[in-house]
């Protein structure tokens, strides 16, 4: 743990590596067994084996140290043999994925949950989007994209460290919800224009795969069917990308928070 781990440096400074280097006593050259096991962590069956995810660059690497994930191993040199990007950004963590403790649905705040997004970069980016507009929660359905994938952690430049992600059977989720009268939304094209709907602080917002949308069994439990309109005249785009989506949909519910 790292508690008084600071990225004050920022950046590429070399002041953020002296900070790192005294506050981590593990960054060393990449043995052949350390290169075989971070270039495994590809993949999800040896991430969910090992317990570990990779994250690269002094921003993600930072973010994480600060919210205290435990780093197994930090690296700075020999990171062309390993790392998961075109260029690599200097540091490389290899971190322990943390146990969270399941937090259910409450009516007071405002959720996320992700049936079957396929797209690492689209998830990492509603990630990342979730982190800006003060969202602490994303539920998954199992058929979405791993958030521990190399891929997804760099997307959300490290806001993975403030968001809690689980992953669950959305329909038992969403009954326990309505259950409780927290709003379920989910924007679909025979949706209420979001721009004239009242909306609640708190709730669930279910955003569907990149092709198909929200499945069938979670439309039948929207609650409140949201539209984004376009504002096009004549022929446009058939739809919005999930992330953009996201982010749109996010920022009408704080805006009307201080309007």
């Amino acid at each position: 743990m790292h508690p008084n781990f600071s990225l004050s440096a920022g950046g590429e400074n070399e002041e953020f590596f002296v900070t790192l280097q005294r506050q981590t006593n593990n960054i060393d050259m990449i043995s052949k067994a350390q290169q075989k096991l971070i270039r495994s962590l590809e993949l999800k069956k040896y991430r969910q084996r090992e317990g570990l995810f990779v994250a690269e660059g002094p921003k993600v690497v930072g973010d994480l140290l600060d919210a205290g994930f435990e780093a197994q191993e930090i690296f700075r040199d020999d990171l062309q043999h390993v790392s998961f990007l075109q260029h690599p950004q200097g540091v490389l963590g290899v971190f322990k994925i943390p146990a969270m403790t399941f937090t259910a649905p409450k009516a007071s705040s405002l959720a996320l949950a992700l049936d079957g997004i396929q797209d690492p970069g689209n998830l990492g980016t509603i990630i990342r989007i979730a982190d800006w507009f003060g969202i602490g929660t994303i539920y998954c359905s199992p058929d979405t994209a791993d958030a521990w994938a190399p891929k997804v952690v760099q997307a959300t430049m490290g806001s993975i460290a403030r968001v809690h992600i689980f992953y669950t059977d959305l329909e038992k989720l969403l009954d326990e919800a309505i259950a409780k009268d927290i709003s379920v939304y989910g924007t679909l094209l025979d949706g209420e224009n979001i721009y004239e709907q009242e909306l609640s602080e708190g709730g669930i917002i279910v955003m569907g795969n990149e092709g198909n949308g929200i499945s069938a069994p979670l439309r039948e439990r929207i609650t409140r069917r949201l539209l984004i309109p376009d504002f096009h005249e004549g022929p446009t785009a058939d739809s919005l990308n999930v992330a953009i989506a996201t982010a749109i949909t996010c920022s009408e519910f704080r805006r009307r928070r201080i309007s």
